[in-house]
Order: structure tokens, then C-alpha cells, then sequence
């Protein structure tokens, strides 16, 4: 919901301003003592982050947060037959691969957790028990129990050959420490490496326990050169650059065993398919390790890396640190997502645990050159009537792109199958349930996405690093181009994370003392310790500004050039690489919008992002004492949401639209009902007194419009192009936009207003049927979808999409109804010496509230003073309250009392 003031100042001027009197207290003790609180930060991530099952691509691979270093990953297939291991062979998370289900049902990122795969059709389910150590100066041990449990439909003699393989991407070494043997290596495999940053370490593969079995003899003379009760070992050396592609490199192998066996053996005498496709051992130096295993019926063996920093890692020690991440997980996340009515009973546990874990599971660790368009064509201005035919043919011209980089990128992603990259506008919704697990990780991560800002401000939508993550995208959509734009879902976890720091120190959460950081403390370091809050802004801030600056200038649209009539003659937008089809930069694709594509268009969402990321950096500004920024900002954020009012909103069709130019060259609306209409509302830009909110909620409500018993569906059920074509987002429900709704309605349900019984209405609602379908088709399908059909309900699109979708755990954590907040009781009268500098930082607030209004008011509007008579009594009659400038709460003078009491 909007604030109240976009000249609020109050309560974070009023931290700064404490913060100011301690550090100019103790200058030299506050610089001294943040640096070391950061430092501390930074080891105990380090530690806590640099291991992780960081190719979420795979189903199971794990390596370090950082370049060019080890990689792993865990290969199977059954082996009854040739046919099954040509049909299902497992790596990479595929769709077609026609799971029964996987993912994390446990899974903490600094600790570990518990993946489980039903692999229906190699009737095997293998499970993944990941765990992390501290200890050391390294980034500590880490650990992983592989176990295979047949599953139900499989009979008991059912084999399986399991592959797991140790690469190394850099410099360094990694070499095999047992005794070359052809036959095989029994016992504890050990491998032993030095590579930069993770220094000397040993990894070890054990044999498991008792239960284990083999396969019973199968070809005599086959048994006699390699026995199966062994594990099967090769090294190979491989570029650096290609030891991602394990499989390819394995199947080589692979092959030329069974070319082997068909030149030894006649076809009637040729060694059974478990017997057949294991590999011949090769010894010697190498880059890439390969250790394969085949059982008979269920089994289980460990993976342990230890540091040669830390002490050693051991079965024993993995065993209790499994036992000891199960309970701390299931009694941490019952206190970090308290799940509200009607979803507090027990049959929602596993569901919620389940889906966020997922999402922290597709936490991934991505470095490579991207594939960068920066030959900045005179077509890419599209500026010319059928811009986007011209734009494509320059795409098209040879050598316009190129690679750049390397670049590095720690994120979450929308989908392992699908999706296995980061993509800008997905991150700041996957953001939001991680941030309330532990803001500290949100931050790195926020951190890692702004560090690709380059020299103008850009930042490119897919984020598609490296050979092996250009191996999952099309070549036509590899290219990224510096003039495309996308929904800037980052400063959603800005707004988020200062709304959590100033919470916390308003209710007395903010650390005492700057030393004694525990593990247990780190998730919400940031958030507990102002001085450390501040440095992150401070550091985060020039970037962000640079990135708002070079949204503003590339997706500036026209107003003067076409005569329309608005508040300001800048604030208006439009996304540039439209097509007829499509305007895949929005991130709605195929949303209906003007037909042909014109250059004068407006986007109604595009403004809408723009004002959200207007509000966030003023707060940025406010919050770090950038005063003159914070004014210029307010100043902008006034003019965008006049402008939204008068650019985008239709008296006919009673909702906010696109606006283009038709045949006469007049700026028209172009209304497709659906979430363009609503998007000024979404992103918190209405006020609670708004004239429009009343028809926002109208449309919300309406089922011949958005309303469907399973959320709101994304075009009008009485659009002309509801559900034809690609049917994107013509009218299928997506779980993200339906957040933003349902959280804009829980704070409007909050205040008092005209709208307030209506909003609280749709809220139970609408956060009752989006959860509630959800979960009924995790049930049923054993996955959370990329969207939901709006006439059935029906997960649909890409399965295991836990990007957004998992934004259904906050919603079970939000109350099942919203009443009016309580008024806050009234301040306490402060001590004589805090009260004259409150007295002081208000007389200055005055003044600059008083100098903004001068500034606002001088601002020209020569198109609105030409408005008719009847426009002027249309405007009058919709004039909004003007918003009561922020005023300190008891909470906020007690915090700057007490931290004044402290020195």
C-alpha cells in the first residue's frame, strides 16, 4: 500500500540521526568495531555458504561458491536390461524424465538437508542426505548419505549402477590415493586434492554397510577381469571448460567398453547389461574422477569431504549431523512460518516445508561469459513506424554479439528442469520467503545480482553464464541486449529489508553489543545491527541509483511528442523489444497490448515498477542521509503517480490500461482487463481514500472478470483473447502477481477507510482458494507448477517451479482475516538532551518539507491547465486527502533514548 508521505522522514531520519551522535561520540571505537562485526559477517558466511548443492540443475551436484573450482555430481540408472539404461539414465533434472516426485523435503543452506527422488521407472528412490560442518579456515567439512530404496513395484533382485564423479574446473590438483588396481577398488576411496581457496582436502567414497550386495555372477569370464563387488574407478583429463560435460565424457567411456566386449564376446555369449556398462579403470593423473558402484536391491554408501583445516569428516559425524538438521529445521521453520488459520492443521506441514525447501534447494552458484548484443544499432532506438522488423534483422547481423565476461552469480532459480539460471524479474519474489529465513543470505544475494550493474546501469534479464548453462536455453534467446529492460523485482526485498531492520528497532530487536556473532545469530545479522544495515545500504546504494537512472532514460516513453495531457511531460514509459506476439521484457510475454506496436505506446506496468523503484531508493536516500537524492526522488515519485492517473486511466472502461497512438495520431487507451489493470494497485502505488481502488476491487471480484475459485486469473474471462494463442498469460493464474494482491489487501483490510470491509472480504478469500489449490495439486501431482489453468485449477506449464510459487508460504504465515490496526499508545516524553535533538531534526524537516512543496508546486504543467471545464470538475471531484507528513512513535523515541542512555 502507498505511504502515507512522500516526504516521509520521521522515523528513519531519526536512526541516522542516532547513529550520527554514537559514531561522533566514538569515532574511532564505532569505525573499529563495525569493521570487525562485517568481517566477522564475512567468515561466517564464508563457512557457512561456501559449500552447497550448488548445481541445482543436476539432481544432485555438489560444489563451491566460488570460480573455477571442485564440482560433483551424482549419476544412476538401472541396469536389468540395455533398455532401461538407454531410457533412463539420470544427471541433469529433466521433465520428460517422468518423476513421481522429488525434491528437498528438509533443506537449510548453511546446514543441509534431505532431497528425496522417486524415480518411478528405474523403480528405485534414491535419497540425498546433504550436511555442512563448520571448523577450520576453509569453509569447513561437508558430508552426503546416497541411499537407494527399491521401491514397492520393484523386485528384490532389481540392479542398479550408481556413478559419482569429483571435477576440477581451475588450477590445482586432485589425485587418488589407493593402490591402482584392475580389478577394482575395495574399501574407502580416497581421493586427495589442493586447489586455491579451499587449500588441502581429502574426499572419500565408502563402501557402506553389510546390506549392500552386489549383483549375483552373471558372465563367469567377465567376473573373473572385473568383480562388481569393487567400485569401478577412471580418471580422465579433460579442458577445464569441459568438465561440466561428465556425462558425455562418461558415455565415451562407456562405449568404448561395449565395443570391447562385442570384439571379445560372440552377441549370444555378450556379458549382461549391469556387467556391460561399467568402466574400464584407468589410473593416472586427471581433472575429472569418476567412482561407479553397482548394487543388487537397496543400498547406501557416503560421501565425505573433509578440509585438511578442520577435523576430519566421518560416517559418525554425518550421521549426527543428519539427525541434528531434522530437528533443528522442523522446530526452526514452525517458528519462522507460523501458518495462520485454516492452514494450521498438520496436513499442511510437510506441504510447506516441502515447497520451501525446494526453493532454497534451487539456490545455485553460476560463473561463465555471457553472450552480449552491445553493437547499439540505430535500430534498437525503435523509434521508427515497424521498429520491431528492423530490430530483428539487426539482431541478425554477424558478430553483433559477442562473449563477455566472466562473470560470477550466487541466486535462486525458477525451475531445476526448466529453468536452471537466474532471471531478474523471478529473483525478487524468491527473495521474499527466503528473507524471512534469513535476511543475511536474501542480502548476499541481492548483493551478487547488483554486482552485474555494468558501466550504464544495465543488467541483463537472464543471466545465462556458461557453456553448461547455454546448454539448457535455445540459441535465439541466448543473446542479451543492453537496452532491454525487466521488472525490477529486487527493490520489492530492499523496501522489505528496510521495513524489517526499522521494525526491529522500533520493538527493541537490535543487538546490544557488536562481538560475540554466533552462527545462530548470522541470518538476521543485518537486520540486528543498524551500523551494519547502513553499510550495506550505503554500499548497494550508488549501484542501485546507477540502475535507476538507466531504467528511467532506455524505457522513457513520449508525452509532449502526442500532445497528452499529464501532471509532469516526463514520467511516462514504455518497454522497448515489443513485437506483435510478444513483450517478453514486461515478463507477462504474450499479454495482450496494441496491436501494431507503436512508438508512442505507454505501459501502465512499467510506470507502476518504475514508482516502486522510485519510493524504495528515496527511502534508500532518506535512510542514508543522501538528502538532496532523497528530495529529487520524492519529487519523481510525486509526478509518477499523478501521471499514472492522468496516462493511464480510462473513464470508459473504469481501469487503468496501456495507452498507444491510432490512425490519427491521437493518444488512445488500449484496455485488455486482467493484471496490467490492476498493476498500480499491486505495487503499492494507490492510496486508501483512492477513487480507482473502489473499481480496482470491483474488478478483482468480478468472476466474469479475474475471479476464480483458485486465484485471479491474468486476462479477463471477457477479453475477445482470453485463452487463445500461446495462452501465457492470457488468462492462466500465476502465483507471484497474485501475492502482490493478496498482500495489497491484507494492508488496506488494515486501515480504516472507505474500501476497508471489501478488501478484507477479498483477502480471506483469495488467500484461502491460491493456497488451498496449490497444495491440492502438490498432493495430487507430487509438484508445485509454473501456473494454474483458471477454469480447472490444474497445475500446467513447467512442473517443479519453485521460484514464485513458493510465495505460498507466506501466505499460510499471514492471518486468515484483517482488522483495523490498534492506534499506537502515545509517546513518552524523552530526556531533556534527546528531546532538543528530535526538536532539531524536526525544525529541519520542516524546512525541507517546506522547500520540497515549493519545488512541486513550481513544477510547469502546461498540458493539465488546458484541460475543459468539465476535465477540471472530473479532477476536482477525485482529489485525495493530502497525506499527513510521518510523525515518531513512542517505539522509535524509546529506541533513540535508550541508544542515547547507552553512551
Amino acid at each position: 500500500m502507498a505511504e502515507s508521505s512522500p516526504k516521509r522522514t520521521g522515523v528513519l531520519r531519526l536512526l541516522v540521526t542516532a547513529l550520527t551522535v554514537f559514531t561522533l561520540t566514538t569515532p574511532a571505537r564505532a569505525s573499529d568495531d563495525t569493521a570487525t562485526l562485517l568481517n566477522e559477517i564475512d567468515r561466517s558466511s564464508n563457512q557457512t555458504l561456501l559449500w552447497g548443492p550448488y548445481r541445482p540443475n543436476l539432481y544432485f551436484g555438489v560444489k563451491a561458491r566460488t570460480p573455477e573450482s571442485l564440482t560433483s555430481g551424482l549419476m544412476w540408472s538401472n541396469v536389468d536390461d540395455y533398455k532401461n539404461f538407454q531410457e533412463n539414465f539420470r544427471h541433469q533434472c529433466e521433465q520428460g524424465d517422468d518423476m513421481a516426485g522429488y525434491g528437498w523435503e528438509e533443506y537449510d543452506v548453511r546446514t543441509g538437508g534431505k532431497q528425496v527422488i522417486y524415480d518411478k521407472h528405474n523403480k528405485v528412490d534414491i535419497s540425498t542426505e546433504f550436511v555442512k560442518v563448520e571448523g577450520g579456515s576453509n569453509g569447513g567439512n561437508w558430508g552426503v548419505r546416497i541411499k537407494g530404496t527399491l521401491r514397492e513395484d520393484a523386485k528384490e533382485d532389481t540392479k542398479t549402477t550408481v556413478f559419482f564423479y569429483v571435477g576440477n574446473e581451475g588450477a590445482g590438483e586432485i589425485k587418488l590415493l589407493n593402490e591402482p588396481d584392475n580389478l577394482g577398488l575395495g574399501g574407502v576411496i580416497e581421493l586427495q586434492g589442493s586447489l586455491p581457496v579451499l587449500g588441502d582436502f581429502k574426499l572419500e567414497v565408502t563402501p557402506g554397510p553389510k546390506t549392500n550386495h552386489a549383483p549375483e555372477l552373471g558372465h563367469a569370464v567377465e567376473w573373473k577381469e572385473q568383480p562388481l563387488d569393487r567400485s569401478a574407478y577412471i580418471s580422465v583429463q579433460v579442458p577445464a571448460n569441459l568438465v561440466w560435460k561428465a556425462k558425455d565424457l562418461l558415455f565415451m567411456k562407456l562405449r568404448e567398453k561395449f565395443q570391447a566386449l562385442q570384439a571379445k564376446y560372440a552377441n549370444d555369449d555378450h556379458p549382461p547389461a549391469w556387467q556391460t556398462f561399467v568402466v574400464k579403470p584407468e589410473f593416472g593423473p586427471g581433472n575429472l574422477h569418476f567412482i561407479q558402484k553397482v548394487f543388487e536391491g537397496s543400498f547406501e554408501f557416503d560421501v565425505l569431504y573433509s578440509s585438511a583445516s578442520a577435523a576430519p569428516m566421518t560416517s559418525d559425524v554425518l550421521t549426527a549431523k543428519i539427525a541434528e538438521n531434522h530437528e533443528t529445521f522442523i522446530e526452526r521453520f514452525g517458528k519462522v512460518f507460523k501458518r495462520q488459520a485454516p492452514f494450521d492443521t498438520e496436513k499442511y506441514s510437510k506441504f510447506a516445508e516441502n515447497i520451501f525447501s525446494n526453493l532454497l534447494g534451487g539456490i545455485g552458484f553460476f560463473h561463465g561469459t555471457s553472450i552480449v548484443d552491445r553493437s547499439y544499432a540505430d535500430e534498437y532506438a525503435e523509434e521508427e513506424e515497424g521498429f520491431w522488423e528492423e530490430a530483428q534483422a539487426a539482431q541478425k547481423r554477424p558478430g553483433a554479439a559477442k562473449e563477455e565476461g566472466p562473470t560470477e552469480l550466487f541466486t535462486s532459480i525458477p525451475s531445476r528442469p526448466f529453468f536452471p539460471r537466474g532471471f531478474y524479474w523471478d529473483e525478487g519474489f524468491h527473495l521474499l520467503p527466503i528473507s524471512e529465513w534469513d535476511m543475511d543470505l536474501t542480502l548476499k544475494i541481492v548483493k551478487s545480482w547488483f554486482s552485474l550493474v555494468d558501466d550504464d546501469g544495465w543488467i541483463a534479464r537472464e543471466q545465462i553464464l556458461g557453456d553448461e548453462a547455454r546448454s539448457k536455453v535455445p540459441q535465439e534467446f541466448q543473446t542479451q541486449y543492453p537496452h532491454y529492460a525487466n521488472p525490477p523485482t529486487l527493490f520489492l526485498i530492499v523496501n522489505k529489508f528496510i521495513d524489517t531492520f526499522e521494525k526491529a528497532q522500533a520493538t527493541g530487536e537490535s543487538a546490544k553489543s557488536l562481538s560475540g556473532l554466533s552462527s545462530e545469530d548470522l541470518p538476521m545479522a543485518h537486520v540486528h545491527h543498524p551500523e551494519v544495515a547502513l553499510q550495506f545500504l550505503k554500499e548497494i546504494y550508488p549501484k542501485l541509483r546507477r540502475h535507476y537512472n538507466w531504467f528511467r532514460s532506455t524505457q522513457a516513453g513520449e508525452i509532449r511528442a502526442w500532445d497528452r495531457k499529464a501532471f509532469s511531460s516526463k514520467e511516462a514509459y514504455r518497454w522497448r523489444g515489443r513485437t506483435p506476439e510478444h513483450c517478453l521484457t514486461s515478463g507477462l510475454d504474450d499479454y495482450p497490448r496494441a496491436i501494431p506496436p507503436h512508438t508512442g505506446e505507454l505501459h501502465v506496468d512499467l510506470i507502476s515498477w518504475v514508482g516502486l523503484m522510485t519510493r524504495c531508493i528515496r527511502r534508500i536516500a532518506d535512510t542514508i542521509g543522501e538528502a538532496d537524492d532523497a528530495t529529487e526522488f520524492a519529487r519523481i515519485e510525486h509526478a509518477i503517480t499523478q501521471n499514472i492517473n492522468d496516462l493511464h486511466w480510462s473513464e470508459k472502461h473504469n481501469t487503468y490500461c496501456d495507452a498507444t497512438i491510432d490512425d490519427f495520431e491521437e493518444s488512445v487507451h488500449i484496455c485488455h482487463k486482467g493484471y496490467i489493470s490492476i498493476f498500480p494497485f499491486l505495487v503499492g502505488l494507490l492510496e486508501k481514500d483512492s477513487s480507482r481502488l473502489r473499481q480496482v476491487l470491483d474488478l478483482i471480484e468480478n468472476p466474469e472478470e479475474l475471479w476464480t475459485e483458485y486465484g485471479l486469473r491474468s486476462l479477463s474471462k471477457s477479453d475477445e483473447l482470453f485463452g487463445t494463442g500461446e495462452n501465457y498469460w492470457k488468462g492462466p493464474i500465476w502465483i507471484n502477481l497474485n501475492y502482490l494482491a493478496i498482500q495489497r489487501l491484507s494492508e488496506f483490510a488494515a486501515v480504516e477507510g472507505p474500501h476497508q470491509k471489501q478488501a478484507a472480504r477479498i483477502y480471506k478469500k483469495l488467500r484461502k482458494n491460491v493456497v488451498e489449490n496449490v497444495y491440492k495439486n502438490w498432493e495430487e501431482t507430487g509438484y508445485a507448477w509454473e501456473q494454474y489453468d483458471s477454469i480447472t485449477g490444474k497445475g500446467q506449464r513447467t512442473a517443479h517451479f519453485l521460484g514464485w510459487t513458493s510465495l505460498v508460504v507466506n501466505l499460510m504465515s499471514m492471518p486468515e482475516t484483517v482488522s483495523v490496526a490498534a492506534i499506537p499508545e502515545a509517546a513518552p516524553v524523552p530526556t531533556a538532551k534527546v528531546a532538543d535533538k528530535i526538536k532539531e531534526v524536526k525544525v529541519e524537516e520542516t524546512k525541507a518539507d517546506e522547500a520540497e512543496v515549493e519545488k512541486l508546486e513550481a513544477i510547469e504543467t502546461p498540458e493539465v491547465n488546458k484541460k475543459s471545464d468539465k476535465e477540471k470538475a472530473e479532477d476536482e471531484a477525485t482529489v485525495e486527502e493530502e497525506p499527513k507528513v510521518d510523525t515518531p512513535s513512542a517505539d522509535h523515541l524509546d529506541m533513540v533514548i535508550e541508544m542515547h542512555d547507552e553512551l
